[in-house]
C-alpha cells in the first residue's frame, strides 16, 4: 500500500503531531463489522474526552439509536467478539480490552457529511479514526470535520481540510464555529466565524465571494455544535 501523504497541521489552531489513519485492526485481533468498530471508536473517544465510560443512554444519543436497549444490543455483540469487558450492575460499567493493534487512547473520530436532524457524532457520520491526541489541541478536540467548500478560505481554511472542533454549545465572538442552522429543506451544519449582533446571531465566512447568514433564533432553530481548536491539511486525502 502506498505510504499516505504527510499532513501538514496548521500552527494558528494547534501545535504540530503526527497523523495517520486508524483503518484496520491486527489481524490476529477480533474481527468486528464497520459498524461494530465505529461503535467501539466511539466510546474509546468518549472515554478520552470524559474519563469515564458512556452509560447506554449516552451511547444512543451520541451515536443516533432509537432507544438505549439498542446500544445495550451491540455492546453484548462487542463483547462476545472479546472487544470490551461489561461489568453487571452498573450503568458505566464498560471496559475495552487491551488487543493489539487497536489503540484505546490518541484517536479522533473524522466526520464526513452531516444529514439533517442527526447528531454529528451518529455512526453514519463517521467515516474513520485518526491516530491524533486530543490533548494536542487546547481546549481539547473531540472530533475532526472534513469541511466542504471555499467559504473559510481567507482564514487558510480550505476545502478538503480537517478541523478539530471542541464539543461546545458556547462561543465567543469571533471565534470559528461548527454551527447547525435550520431552514425549509431541513438544518444544515457549517463552519463560520461566529458575532452577535443585537438580537441576531451572524455567521460571517472569510471569502468575500460569500454573504453572511443572518440567524435570527427567535424563528430559526440555532445551535452551536462546537469551536474550531485546530487544522490538518493532507494533500493525500
Amino acid at each position: 500500500m502506498p505510504t499516505p501523504a504527510k499532513p501538514r497541521l496548521r500552527p494558528r489552531f494547534s501545535r504540530n503531531a503526527p497523523l495517520a489513519l486508524d483503518t484496520a485492526a491486527a489481524a490476529d485481533g477480533p474481527r468486528l463489522t464497520a459498524r461494530q468498530r465505529q461503535i467501539l471508536d466511539w466510546i474509546r473517544s468518549y472515554l478520552d474526552t470524559s474519563g469515564m465510560p458512556p452509560t447506554r443512554a449516552e451511547i444512543a444519543a451520541g451515536l443516533g439509536f432509537s432507544t438505549a436497549s439498542s446500544a445495550e444490543d451491540h455492546l453484548q455483540a462487542l463483547a462476545r467478539k472479546g472487544a470490551i469487558e461489561i461489568i453487571p450492575g452498573a450503568s458505566r460499567g464498560l471496559r475495552i480490552r487491551d488487543i493489539p493493534g487497536m489503540p484505546v487512547q490518541g484517536t479522533l473520530p473524522l466526520v464526513g457529511r452531516v444529514a439533517a436532524g442527526h447528531p454529528i457524532l451518529a455512526v453514519e457520520h463517521i467515516e474513520t479514526h485518526c491516530r491524533v491526541d486530543p490533548a494536542l489541541f487546547s481546549p481539547r478536540a473531540d472530533y475532526l470535520l472534513r469541511v466542504r467548500g471555499q467559504s473559510m478560505r481567507d482564514a487558510g481554511i480550505l476545502d478538503g481540510d480537517l478541523l478539530a472542533v471542541h464539543r461546545s454549545h458556547e462561543a465567543r465572538n469571533g471565534q470559528i464555529v461548527v454551527a447547525r442552522v435550520g431552514g425549509a429543506g431541513g438544518d444544515e451544519v457549517t463552519v463560520k466565524r461566529y458575532r452577535r449582533r443585537g438580537r441576531d446571531i451572524v455567521l460571517m465566512p472569510e471569502n468575500s465571494a460569500f454573504d453572511p447568514i443572518v440567524v435570527d433564533p427567535r424563528t430559526t432553530a440555532f445551535a452551536i455544535e462546537g469551536i474550531g481548536v485546530g487544522l490538518i491539511r493532507n494533500d493525500g486525502w
